[in-house]
C-alpha cells in the first residue's frame, strides 16, 4: 500500500504514517519561534521607519521574511505537492535604502508574506503539530494499560478516560487503539491541510490569468532587455577578440605576399604567426559559440551537458539524471544556464567542499535542484546571481525557491513548465 506524496490521498504505509508525524513535528518546532522572530521583527522595522532607522533595517527584515516563505514553498512542493508561486515584484539593482524600503511595501507579496506570519504561528502550528499528536498520543493509552497508571494514585485523565484502575486504563488503550486508526487515515491528510492553509495565504489574492499576465509581462521586459545585452556582448567579443586577429592575419598575409621573393625567411615566421593568430581566433570563436550555445547540450542533452559542466568544477559534485526524455531546447537552454549560474555562486561563496545537483522531471515539471554543504546565507535579492537565475526562469513561466538557514546546507530548485 502506498501514499500519494504530492495531493495527501491514497492509500498509507506506516512508513509514511511515520515520515508525515516527523515532518509535521519538524514544521511545528519551525513555524511557531520562525514566524513569532519574523513577526516582531517586521512590526519593530516597520515602526521605526518614522525615524529613519526602518529605512535602512526593513528591507533586510523582509528580505529574511521572503526566504523564510521561499522555505516553506519550498517545503510544501516537496513534502505535499502543493505549489505556491512567488509573486514578488523585482527592484531596481541599483535601488537605494529608501527606494527598496518602500518598494517592497508597496508589493502586495509582502503583505501576504505579514499576513501569513500569524496564520503560521496559530492554526499553521496546530495544523503541523496534529499528525504527530495523533500518532505519539495513543502510545501513551498503551503506557497506561502496561501499568503507567500506578504512577498517579489519585488518577490521571487520558482524554476523556479517567484512568484510575487497570479496568479504566485497558480503556484508555481502547481510545489509544482508536486514534491510531484514525491516525492511519488523517496524518498525510493533515498535514495536506498545513500546506494548503499556508497557500490560501501565501497564494495571491489577485485572479490567477491576472498574476499570469503581469508576470509574464514583466518577465518578458526582463527578457528583452537580457537578449539586448546579450547581443551587446557577442557583437563586443567579436569586435575586441576574433574579429582583431582575422584583420591581423589578414594583414600578414598582404606582407607574406610581398616578402615571398624579397625575405623568404621573414615571410616563414610572418606565416608562423599567421597560423597562431587563426588559431587564436578559431579558440575564441569556439568559446563565444560554447557561451551562446554549448555544443554538448545541443548534441546529447541536459543531462550529458551538466555532467559535462560538473566536471570543470573545482568543488567534488554529483550528478543525478532522471530525464526520460528531451525538452525543447530553448527550455534545455534556460535550465542550463540557471544551473550554471547557481554552481558558480556555490563555488564563488558558499565554501562548500561537496555539491549535489539532481535533474528529473514529474507531473509536466523540469526539477532541477542544486544542493550545497556551505555557510548557507543565500538569498534571492537585487544584485544577486539568483535574481538573475529567477528572471531566466521566469521568462518560461518557471519558478525559483531557495532554502539557505545560516551555516547551511543551501538548496536551490528550479522548476520550469516542460511538455
Amino acid at each position: 500500500m502506498t501514499m500519494d506524496t504530492k495531493n495527501g490521498t491514497g492509500r498509507t504505509t506506516g512508513r509514511g504514517i511515520g515520515l508525515a508525524a516527523v515532518r509535521g513535528l519538524a514544521l511545528a518546532l519551525v513555524s511557531l519561534p520562525g514566524a513569532v522572530l519574523c513577526f516582531c521583527l517586521s512590526l519593530v522595522s516597520i515602526a521605526l521607519i518614522p525615524i529613519g532607522v526602518g529605512i535602512v533595517t526593513t528591507p533586510y527584515v523582509l528580505t529574511g521574511v521572503r526566504a523564510f516563505a521561499d522555505a516553506r514553498r519550498l517545503l510544501a512542493a516537496e513534502w505535499g505537492g502543493v505549489r505556491i508561486p512567488p509573486a514578488y515584484r523585482p527592484l531596481p539593482e541599483d535601488a537605494n535604502p529608501w527606494a527598496r524600503t518602500f518598494g517592497m511595501l508597496r508589493d502586495p507579496a509582502t503583505w501576504r508574506d505579514l499576513r501569513w506570519l500569524p496564520v503560521d504561528m496559530t492554526a499553521g502550528f496546530v495544523t503541523a503539530l496534529l499528525p504527530a499528536v495523533l500518532l505519539l498520543y495513543p502510545l501513551e493509552g498503551f503506557a497506561l494499560a502496561l501499568g503507567l497508571w500506578r504512577v498517579f494514585p489519585d488518577g490521571y485523565w487520558y482524554g476523556f478516560v479517567p484512568v484510575t484502575d487497570q479496568t479504566s486504563a485497558f480503556g484508555a488503550a481502547a481510545l489509544g487503539l482508536v486514534l491510531l486508526f484514525l491516525a492511519h487515515f488523517l496524518t498525510p491528510r493533515l498535514l495536506g491541510v498545513h500546506f494548503r492553509l499556508t497557500r490560501a495565504v501565501l497564494g495571491s489574492d489577485q485572479g490567477e490569468l491576472a498574476e499570469r499576465v503581469r508576470v509574464l509581462t514583466e518577465t518578458r521586459r526582463d527578457a528583452v532587455d537580457t537578449s539586448a545585452a546579450e547581443l551587446r556582448r557577442i557583437e563586443r567579443d567579436l569586435h575586441d577578440g576574433a574579429q582583431a586577429r582575422l584583420v591581423a592575419v589578414g594583414m600578414d598575409l598582404g606582407t607574406i605576399e610581398a616578402l615571398l621573393d624579397k625575405d623568404p625567411a621573414q615571410a616563414r615566421e610572418l606565416i608562423a604567426q599567421a597560423r597562431k593568430s587563426s588559431v587564436e581566433a578559431l579558440t575564441e570563436l569556439r568559446e563565444l559559440v560554447r557561451g551562446i550555445h554549448p555544443p554538448v547540450l545541443a548534441e546529447r542533452g541536459l543531462g550529458d551537458a551538466v555532467r559535462a559542466l560538473a566536471l570543470r568544477l573545482p568543488v567534488a559534485t554529483e550528478v543525478s539524471v532522471d530525464l526520460p526524455g528531451r525538452a525543447e531546447a530553448p527550455v534545455e537552454s534556460a535550465v542550463y544556464f540557471a544551473v550554471s549560474e547557481v554552481l558558480t555562486n556555490a563555488v564563488k561563496h558558499s565554501g562548500a567542499d561537496r555539491i549535489w545537483v539532481d535533474l528529473h522531471r514529474a507531473d509536466g515539471m523540469l526539477r532541477a535542484t542544486v544542493t550545497d554543504n556551505g555557510k548557507g546565507g543565500a538569498v534571492i535579492g537585487a544584485g544577486s546571481g539568483l535574481a538573475g537565475v529567477e528572471r531566466r526562469l521566469g521568462t518560461f513561466d518557471g519558478v525559483l525557491a531557495v532554502s539557505s538557514p545560516a551555516g547551511g546546507p543551501t538548496m536551490v530548485t528550479m522548476e520550469i513548465p516542460c511538455a
